[in-house]
Parts: C-alpha cells; sequence; structure tokens
C-alpha cells in the first residue's frame, strides 16, 4: 500500500474543478476518472483506498498522480483516441479522389452530380468496402472536398478558341498594355430589378422565409469597366435597354475621362459587335483597342465578380418600394467600389492560368 501525502493549492483545485465540469459537461470520461483521483488521493493520502473508491487499479491510480506531480494542471489532457484504423487504404483514398474528381459520367453513372448514394455505390463496386451512408459526407470532408452548389458551363463551351486565348491573346494583350503603359479595362453590364432578388438565408425549420416585392417589371442597367492593374473602376446607370447608342456613349465618356491609351476586353453581346459599334472603335483607333473574350467565358471576366459581390451586398433579398430607392442603393454601392480599388483587386483576381501570364 503506497501511502504520501498530496496537496494542491487552491488556484490548483479551482483549475482542476473548472476542468472536471468541462469534462463532464463534454462527455470525456477519461478526463473525468483523472481529475477524480486526483482529489481522491488528496483526500485519502492512499493510492490503493482512491483506487477502491474510483474502481481502478493501483496502479493506474499512481500512473496519474506521477502524470500530475510531473506536469501539475498542463497534465491534465489527453490526446484523442486516433480511432479504428479507416477501410480504405491511403491508396484506395487517393483512388476514390480521383474517381470524384473525374465526376460521375466518367465512372459509368448517369447525371452530372455526386451524391452520397452515389459515391456509396462507388465505393462499394470499384473498392469492395460498404460505407453507411450517412458517413459518406464526413469521409469526403476528410478526403478535402466539400458540399456544393453547382454551376451550370455551356455545352457550346470552345476549349480550343479559350486555349488559344490563354496562351496567345492574352499574352499579347499583356504585352501591349506595357508598351503603351495603358489601362487593360475589362468590361460588362449588369441589371438590377426592381422586383427583387432571392437568395439562401437562415429561417426556422419548416418557415419559408419571404421577401416583399413591388413586383414591377423594371430594372436599373449599369455599364462598368474595371482596370485589371489598379482596381480603377468606371460605371455608367441606364434606365432604358442596353444597346449599341448607350453602350458606345458610355466608351465615349470613358474616353474623355482619361488621356491613356485603352485596352477594352469585351464579351460577344450583340451590341459590342453591331456595325454602329464598329464604326465608333475604328473612329477612335489612336486610342482604343477591342480584345473579344472566347464565346461562353465568364469566368475570364473579373468584373463578373463585382457584380456578384454587389448583388449579394447590397440588392439580394431587399425590398425597393419604388424605383428610386433601388437606383439611390445601387448608385451608392458602386460609388463605394470607385472609391475603393483594392477591394477590387482583390476581389476580381482572374483564373490562375491567365493570372501567372500577367
Amino acid at each position: 500500500m503506497l501511502s504520501f501525502r498530496l496537496t494542491i493549492t487552491t488556484a490548483q483545485r479551482q483549475e482542476l474543478e473548472r476542468k472536471l465540469k468541462s469534462a463532464q459537461q463534454l462527455g470525456d470520461l477519461r478526463l473525468v476518472k483523472f481529475i477524480l483521483t486526483i482529489f481522491a488521493v488528496v483526500h485519502y493520502q492512499q493510492t490503493t483506498q482512491a483506487a477502491l473508491v474510483l474502481h481502478l487499479s493501483p496502479a493506474q491510480v499512481e500512473n496519474y498522480v506521477h502524470k500530475f506531480l510531473c506536469y501539475g494542471v498542463r497534465g491534465v489532457a489527453f490526446k484523442k483516441p486516433s480511432g479504428r484504423r479507416p477501410k480504405l487504404t491511403h491508396v484506395q483514398q487517393q483512388e476514390l479522389c480521383r474517381l470524384i474528381e473525374a465526376g460521375p459520367a466518367a465512372c459509368g453513372f448517369s447525371g452530372a452530380c455526386w451524391r452520397s448514394p452515389l459515391v456509396q455505390e462507388l465505393i462499394k463496386e470499384r473498392f469492395g468496402v460498404s460505407y453507411n451512408v450517412f458517413y459518406i459526407a464526413e469521409l469526403l470532408k476528410n478526403l478535402g472536398f466539400t458540399y456544393q452548389k453547382a454551376a451550370f458551363v455551356s455545352d457550346h463551351l470552345d476549349e480550343v478558341a479559350r486555349r488559344r486565348w490563354r496562351t496567345q491573346t492574352w499574352p499579347e494583350i499583356v504585352r501591349l498594355q506595357r508598351e503603351q503603359q495603358a489601362l487593360l479595362l475589362f468590361g460588362d453590364e449588369a441589371s438590377f430589378p426592381q422586383w427583387g432578388t432571392l437568395t439562401y438565408t437562415w429561417a426556422r425549420r419548416g418557415k419559408q422565409p419571404v421577401v416583399k416585392t413591388s413586383g414591377c417589371r423594371k430594372g436599373y442597367k449599369v455599364f462598368g469597366l474595371i482596370d485589371y492593374f489598379t482596381g480603377r473602376f468606371f460605371h455608367q446607370g441606364h434606365e432604358g435597354r442596353f444597346n449599341s447608342a448607350s453602350y458606345t456613349a458610355f466608351l465615349a465618356r470613358v474616353l474623355e475621362q482619361t488621356s491613356q491609351y485603352l485596352i477594352l476586353i469585351q464579351d460577344g453581346a450583340r451590341y459590342h459587335t453591331s456595325g454602329e459599334t464598329k464604326r465608333f472603335f475604328a473612329q477612335h483607333a489612336e486610342r482604343l483597342r477591342v480584345f473579344q473574350l472566347p464565346s461562353y467565358s465568364p469566368d475570364y471576366n473579373p468584373i463578373e465578380k463585382l457584380w456578384k459581390k454587389l448583388k449579394q451586398a447590397e440588392t439580394h433579398l431587399h425590398y425597393f418600394a419604388n424605383f428610386d430607392v433601388l437606383v439611390n442603393k445601387v448608385e451608392q454601392a458602386l460609388l463605394n467600389f470607385e472609391n475603393g480599388p483594392q477591394e477590387i483587386l482583390a476581389l476580381c483576381g482572374l483564373p490562375e492560368e491567365l493570372a501567372k501570364a500577367a
């Protein structure tokens, strides 16, 4: 029978009591047993008596006391058990990641996106391992995947044209910008409807949130250009339709605001490529050079992210009782971006393959 005097300070007792309460709330039985052992030895002064009261072996009690004597209150902690070995080996996990990234179609399934039952079937078919369907989400999370909303990509996407733009057109644009010390402007337009737009929000389960709407089928249109290297933002609101006349009027206003050479990158909207717009480009060729983005390539236009951010922060889930309220809201948001070029630069990065070339 091992008998000795173990004393603890008031501060140590308080800290142990705090840890005991936390461990009890978390259901950490091992830590609860450790702390109760220390208290029992302090009270009985005998490891055998403490072991009897706590239903532990004397050796276990002595081990706990030794750890406390060596490390004090800091020693009252345990590493989380590693758990049982995974059913899939490391090599199999890597192969599973490759299969998931390839997509369901490449693995012989219908559909374009993975759901948990489909991944469960894939693992059973390829590796002969059965997982509960409710564990699949945890497995995928541990492998670096997240549950995300899918995005559409046009089936008209021309990868050859996109590759040519990345490897030939974009390097030419960057070279020209450096030679001319030009503004490299990505352009696009956005529409903000008065009837409002919806997005995800928190609400009680089973109680769908509602947002008032005026029902007015009217929208506020905005032309925009951002400079890729400085974050400078040009914009102009417009109440009518987008057309060649309003587009060239906006570009003429931008030309008046700066004396620099302008490189304009635009998509293939009809009013961007109309005869009237082409004549405008020809008239200002000494200061303006235009490049077309590949078809169906909004990911190559960073101003798209600015529009998305603006709508998320300022117009989604908002009620606009009249058109003027909408206009004021949008114009104030545009002004904030105009005065915050660093925010635009941080927000509007290009895809990695283009950013490297710049």
